[in-house]
């Protein structure tokens, strides 16, 4: 085949790759939908309580998320270089660069965390139900709101539930690998004197990127990995080393995020 014919063939298969990633897009919340579904009737039961809270968190984890990662055609991959303590309260901090990446986390860490979410997402029909019970919401325009945070986050430590925000605060452009960190994780670990556990996901971009459209049609089925590193210890800090300490796990981030061929 000559240039000239593959070059008249090349909108056609741009066409063709765009409708098969669309396909496999929709196919991600089919997934979802499916996936809430069945757990839905558990739901309705532990969510009235929130000492049942980890019953959600089991299902969640074992349930939910193995539906759509691995009907997604993803091979989860898990390294651990910190022994989680039953119990213990810790501050889950992970980057976010996909849509995948919150099943991921709840596939790698077998502590039972409430995410702190963002408020918009109180507007899906049927999730908004599980996810006002079942997360901290925030909305992070509004400084009472943020205020609330604290509150909310005391009641599930005293539970015995440990805290994971994705520390960005946002999903960043597509050219930024990583985004500024906002300061709420780390005023919440020394506020608690929680350890503060790194949780990198160097393969959700690249399996599939939040950017899903435009010029951004990229993706593929295959391994996503979730390294769990060493905890940064908090003990003795005080807000006053609050910048110190975010500008320090910002650091390990992006270096750990080099390594994987991010620039």
């Amino acid at each position: 085949m000559d240039y000239l014919q593959i070059t008249t063939f090349t909108p056609v298969i741009q066409f063709a790759k765009k409708i098969i990633y669309g396909i496999w897009n929709v196919w991600f919340y089919i997934l979802a939908g499916i996936g809430v579904f069945l757990c839905f009737p558990l739901l309705l039961i532990f969510l009235q309580r929130e000492q049942w809270y980890r019953h959600v968190f089991w299902l969640a984890r074992w349930v939910w998320s193995p539906i759509i990662v691995y009907g997604m055609g993803f091979w989860p991959r898990f390294k651990q270089f910190q022994t989680l303590e039953k119990g213990k309260n810790y501050m889950f901090v992970a980057n976010h660069l996909s849509m995948i990446d919150i099943m991921l986390v709840l596939m790698a860490v077998r502590n039972p965390f409430v995410f702190v979410g963002k408020r918009e997402l109180e507007e899906i029909p049927v999730f908004n139900y599980i996810y006002r019970r079942a997360a901290i919401l925030v909305d992070r325009e509004n400084a009472k709101s943020r205020k609330n945070v604290y509150s909310g986050a005391q009641k599930k430590l005293d539970m015995g539930y440990s805290i994971c925000i994705y520390p960005e605060g946002l999903v960043p452009h597509p050219d930024v690998y990583l985004a500024p960190f906002k300061n709420g994780a780390f005023s919440l670990a020394i506020q608690h004197q929680m350890p503060i556990v790194p949780i990198t996901l160097p393969d959700c971009k690249k399996r599939f990127p939040f950017q899903f459209g435009h010029k951004y049609w990229s993706g593929s089925p295959g391994v996503v990995r979730a390294i769990i590193h060493p905890a940064i210890e908090t003990t003795g800090l005080t807000t006053n080393d609050l910048p110190k300490l975010k500008e320090k796990t910002f650091a390990f981030f992006r270096e750990q995020l080099r390594k994987e061929g991010y620039s």
